[in-house]
């Protein structure tokens, strides 16, 4: 990779896609180089690379680093840029399975129009997510997120879709974006069931919580496309707090459709609310709850989530900047 830290970075998860990045990576740099500029590149090559690429680039005075993958590259970016602790800016690249940031910032999902919305874009401060939480070997750790955080459903299915992502026969690998996260959604909404946590929002006393999903929101979008917190700011100091409680398997097939035109908030087994601070741990000891951020699985709860304000710079498309 060139040294030249004046140009923009991109990093790119070739395996992002299902693997289609890494085969259509010629054909995107052209795009880029002819529609937004010159730029340098590297390639993730294991999972948390983007992290330590992005943490190394900004300190060493990178100012623009652009995430070429899904959901979980760009949530990596993220976590490197914040823990440099420089205020470097963000591009987004679209290329993955999920690509539910891109849909709140109207980043257009062609090679050319995104290489030219990063070109053109204005620049917008937004919130980030941080999430204290236990990893799956059993340590505390801490996340940044700026998309949705999750417990619950969600998570089930993330598992399913990268699971079986990994099985070259099974049909689902052929699958790319909603059509993956659609498929998977039906196959666990039959095998839903509710947990139970013991919650505290913005300090008030902890109470008991039933739920089939409890969202923790800065951006609109989740799981392929479903719109779970309409109403959410990227810029506005809260986050959204979205949890489906108890309800049947039939009447969840029966409203799927509301949760893809964010229309789901008005049944009444979903709860809304705008918070600064969460806290959730499973109401016994010893129980696994997966923890989904930005459409990954770090860990499990407890967890304990909290607004960042104005937290790091994204390029946003003139069309949707406000």
């Amino acid at each position: 990779m060139s040294s030249d830290r004046s140009l923009p970075l991109v990093i790119v998860n070739p395996v992002s896609a299902g693997g289609s990045t890494e085969s259509r990576w010629a054909k995107i740099a052209s795009e880029l180089a002819t529609n937004f500029g010159a730029f340098n590149v590297e390639f993730t090559r294991a999972p948390q690379d983007a992290i330590r690429i992005a943490r190394e680039e900004s300190t060493a005075g990178r100012n623009f680093i652009i995430a070429c993958g899904g959901d979980g590259t760009i949530n990596e970016t993220v976590n490197g840029i914040l823990e440099s602790g420089k205020d470097v800016e963000l591009g987004i690249f679209p290329s993955g399975t999920g690509g539910d940031f891109r849909r709140t910032i109207g980043m257009p999902s062609s090679t050319r129009e995104c290489a030219v919305a990063l070109r053109d874009g204005n620049t917008k401060r937004i919130d980030a997510g941080r999430v204290s939480f236990t990893d799956l070997e059993g340590n505390s750790t801490t996340r940044f997120f700026i998309n949705v955080s999750s417990f619950g459903l969600s998570a089930a299915v993330i598992e399913r879709v990268k699971t079986q992502n990994k099985l070259s026969w099974m049909p689902i690998e052929r699958l790319r974006g909603s059509a993956s996260f659609a498929v998977s959604t039906l196959q666990e909404v039959f095998d839903i069931d509710t947990a139970q946590v013991r919650i505290s929002v913005d300090d008030e006393d902890e109470r008991v919580l039933n739920t089939v999903n409890f969202c923790v929101a800065n951006s609109r979008y989740f799981g392929g496309g479903m719109k779970i917190a309409p109403d959410a700011k990227l810029d506005d100091g809260l986050f959204d707090v979205v949890n489906i409680g108890d309800i049947s398997t039939a009447r969840i097939l029966f409203n799927a459709h509301k949760l893809f035109d964010g229309s789901h908030l008005t049944l009444p087994e979903v709860k809304h609310r705008n918070a600064k601070t969460i806290s959730v741990r499973p109401i016994s000891e010893g129980l696994k709850i997966l923890l989904e951020t930005d459409g990954e699985l770090p860990g499990m709860l407890p967890a304990h989530f909290e607004l960042v304000p104005s937290a790091i710079r994204v390029r946003i498309p003139k069309a949707n900047f406000a």
